[in-house]
């Protein structure tokens, strides 16, 4: 199996996803064997009244980070659809980076299925905690 690197990742972020997800500023901070971890910088355009980040961005990103997690636990970028994703939303995040860890829980040939770990610094101060499951095409 082939490594999927943080190059390749930035590479298919550009070519693979739509122009609003780029719009969010994502840098990768790490990628390896079925994990990622993605950071938006913070931004009050990702921000709902009373200051905080809205749930939409939170639960794009943790797609976008899921996606890449997929591709670091196979190696490549495969084609791939989202099947379920459930969020819960733990503690409001203000005026702060925003981060994603994804990682897969259970790999498979066809299903994949994983989690990701939403904070702004601490990762043991979750903002939010999303489960997904993902379908290879």
């Amino acid at each position: 199996m082939s490594e999927f690197s943080i190059a390749d990742a930035e590479t298919r972020l550009r070519e693979e996803f739509s122009p609003w997800i780029h719009e969010l500023g994502i840098c990768f901070e790490k990628i390896a064997s079925g994990t990622a971890v993605l950071r938006v910088p913070r931004s009050a355009r990702l921000n709902r009244g009373g200051g905080t980040i809205c749930g939409q961005a939170i639960m794009s990103l943790a797609d976008t980070a899921m996606a890449f997690a997929v591709a670091a636990s196979v190696g490549e970028w495969v084609p791939l659809t989202t099947v379920s994703q459930s969020s819960a939303f733990l503690r409001p995040a203000g005026d702060e980076d925003l981060i994603a860890e994804a990682r897969i829980i259970k790999p498979g040939r066809t299903i994949m299925y994983g989690e990701v770990n939403l904070h702004t610094g601490l990762p043991e101060k979750s903002i939010a905690h999303v489960t997904s499951t993902y379908m290879l095409l």
